[in-house]
C-alpha cells in the first residue's frame, strides 16, 4: 500500500470558503437530508457575536477520518457558517496516523504559519501540543458552552485539562468497540455475550474460524497501525500493565504484568493451533486493513472505532445485521472493560490570526444542527461531546441500537481501575502520547513474532520508552 500524503488540499466552496473534512463515514440512512441540500442554521448569537470579525479569513486543519461523504456533511457546516457571518474559512486534511505530525504542526506554530484552528484526537496529540506551548487557553469556551450544554463526555475532562485549564474544546465524541459475527456464533450455537475475556474471545474467534471458506475469527494485527497500538496497550492494561505510573510520568512498563499480557497475545501469532484464525497477510496490513476485511465480511472479530461500523450500516452491507457490538475484553485485572472512547477536541494555536473567528465557529459545529448531518453520514464515529446534545436531536437518541452504549461509555464515570491500583484513564502524557506515536507496541510485538522472548522485547521496549520520554521533557 503507498504511503498517504500527510498534507492534502481540498478545494473551495461558494465564496471561498474552505472545505472542513475529519469526521468520520459513510453514507447515511434513509432518512438524511443529502449532504448537498442540509444546511444547518447558524444560532443568533454566534452571528451577532461575529459581527466585528466579518470580512476577515481564518484557516483550520481537520483530521482526515474515513468517509468523504461525512467531510462532506461537515463541508455543509462550514459553508453554512462562514455565509451566515460573512467570512472566508480555508482548510487542510491531515493524515494523523503519519509518524511526524506533531512535528510539522509544532514547526508550523512556531513560523508563525500554523491555521488558526484544528481537532485532533484529545488522548493521542493534545498532550503533546501543550507540553511545546503551541496552544492557547480556551477555558472561557468551554466554560461557557457547560453552562448551555451540561457536562462534556467524561474522557475529554482528562486529556484537554493541565493545570485546571481547558486547552482544547470538546467537539465530538468518537465511538470505538468490539465486533463480532454474530451469525457465525450462531451457527457454532454459541450465544453472545456483551463481556468476554481476552482468553474467551480468542477461543471464540478460533471455534468460528474456517479457512476453506475465508472466515478468519481474529481480525486484528500487530503491524504498526493505530488499531495495532490501540489493542497492544488496551489488553497490556486489562492484565495490570501501563507504559506509565498514574500520574503519566514515570515510565513502568517493564512489569510481570505486562510480560503476561505479551506472551499471551505473542502466542496467537506464533503457535500453530491458532493459524487457521489468522487472515492471509494479516502480519503486514495497515490501518486500513481490517476495515477492509471486515467489510469484504471475510473476518470474524475486530476491534476499531466505529468508522467500520458506520460504513456496513449507511452503504447496506450485510455485515451490518450480522454485528455483534461489544465493549472490550476483560483480563486479569479487571472486572469491567477499561474502554474509554476517544474525542475529537478543537485546539487554537498560539500565534493564530483570527482566534475570535476560530472560537465561534468550535462552538457551532458542536451543535446538534451542525452535527447531525456528520453524524447520519457516520453513526457510532461521530457522536455527542456534550450531554444536552445528546438530547437535542432524536438520531442521536435512536438512530441505531448501538447509540445507548456509546452514550453509556461518553458519560460513565471515571476513572475506571484495575485489581492492582492503575487508574484510567491516567493524566495526560506527553511521553506516553509519543511513545505510541512512535510504534514502540508494536514494533516490540513485532519482535515476539519474529522469535524474541517477550520478556527480553518488553524490557527492550521500556528503554525506548525511556528515551521518548526524556526526549518529551520527562527524564527517567
Amino acid at each position: 500500500m503507498k504511503d498517504k500524503p500527510l498534507w492534502s488540499r481540498r478545494g473551495v466552496l461558494g465564496m471561498g470558503v474552505g472545505v472542513l473534512g475529519a469526521a468520520g463515514l459513510a453514507a447515511c440512512g434513509d432518512t438524511s437530508e443529502s449532504p448537498s441540500t442540509a444546511l444547518p442554521e447558524v444560532p443568533k448569537e454566534l452571528v451577532d457575536a461575529a459581527a466585528a470579525v466579518k470580512g476577515t479569513s481564518m484557516g483550520v486543519l481537520s483530521q482526515k477520518l474515513y468517509s468523504a461523504a461525512a467531510n462532506e456533511a461537515l463541508d455543509n457546516s462550514i459553508k453554512k457558517f462562514a455565509d451566515s457571518t460573512g467570512t472566508k474559512i480555508g482548510n487542510n486534511l491531515i493524515q494523523a496516523d503519519a509518524g511526524d505530525v506533531v512535528a510539522k504542526i509544532d514547526a508550523e506554530v512556531k513560523g508563525g504559519v500554523a491555521r488558526d484552528l484544528a481537532f485532533m484526537t484529545d488522548s493521542r496529540f493534545i498532550a503533546q501540543f501543550h507540553a511545546l506551548g503551541d496552544l492557547e487557553d480556551v477555558t472561557d469556551v468551554v466554560e461557557a458552552l457547560t453552562a448551555k450544554y451540561g457536562e462534556p463526555c467524561a474522557e475529554a475532562k482528562n486529556f484537554c485539562v493541565f493545570d485546571g485549564k481547558w486547552f482544547a474544546i470538546p467537539y465530538h465524541f468518537i465511538g470505538i468497540g468490539s465486533l463480532l459475527r454474530k451469525d457465525w456464533m450462531q451457527e457454532k450455537g454459541i450465544t453472545a455475550k456483551d463481556v468476554y475475556t481476552w482468553e474467551e474471545l480468542r477461543d471464540l474467534c478460533l471455534s468460528i474460524s474456517d479457512p476453506a471458506k475465508r472466515r478468519f475469527g481474529w481480525g486484528m494485527t500487530v503491524n504498526r497501525s493505530g488499531d495495532g497500538n490501540g489493542m497492544i496497550e488496551a489488553l497490556i492494561n486489562s492484565y495490570g500493565g501501563a507504559i506509565t505510573t498514574n500520574d503519566g510520568r514515570k515510565v513502568t512498563f517493564d512489569s510481570p504484568e505486562t510480560v503476561q499480557a505479551v506472551t499471551f497475545l505473542g502466542d496467537i501469532y506464533t503457535n500453530p493451533k491458532f493459524k487457521p484464525m489468522l487472515p492471509p497477510g494479516v502480519a503486514s496490513w495497515t490501518d486500513t486493513s481490517n476495515n477492509e476485511n471486515w467489510l469484504a465480511g471475510i473476518l470474524g472479530y475486530t476491534r476499531n472505532s466505529f468508522s467500520i461500523y458506520a460504513d456496513s450500516k449507511t452503504k447496506k452491507n450485510p455485515v451490518y445485521a450480522n454485528t455483534h457490538v461489544f465493549s472490550d475484553c476483560i483480563g486479569p485485572a479487571t472486572d469491567k472493560s477499561l474502554l474509554l472512547g476517544q474525542s475529537q477536541g478543537f485546539v487554537v494555536f498560539k500565534g493564530a490570526k483570527n482566534p475570535t473567528l476560530a472560537k465561534l465557529l468550535a462552538q457551532y459545529l458542536i451543535t446538534a444542527p451542525a452535527l447531525v448531518g456528520v453524524s447520519k453520514e457516520a453513526p457510532g464515529l461521530v457522536m455527542p461531546a456534550w450531554e444536552k446534545v445528546w438530547d437535542a436531536d432524536p438520531y442521536f437518541a435512536s438512530g441505531d441500537p448501538a447509540f445507548p452504549l456509546l452514550r453509556n461509555m461518553s458519560q460513565q464515570p471515571l476513572p475506571l481501575s484495575t485489581k492492582n491500583g492503575l487508574a484510567f484513564p491516567q493524566k495526560p502524557s506527553a511521553g506516553q502520547q509519543a511513545v505510541v506515536a512512535a510504534y514502540v507496541l508494536t514494533d516490540m510485538m513485532q519482535q515476539v513474532v519474529q522469535g524474541t522472548a517477550p520478556a527480553q522485547a518488553v524490557t527492550a521496549a521500556h528503554a525506548k520508552m525511556v528515551q521518548i520520554f526524556a526526549q518529551q521533557g520527562l527524564p527517567q
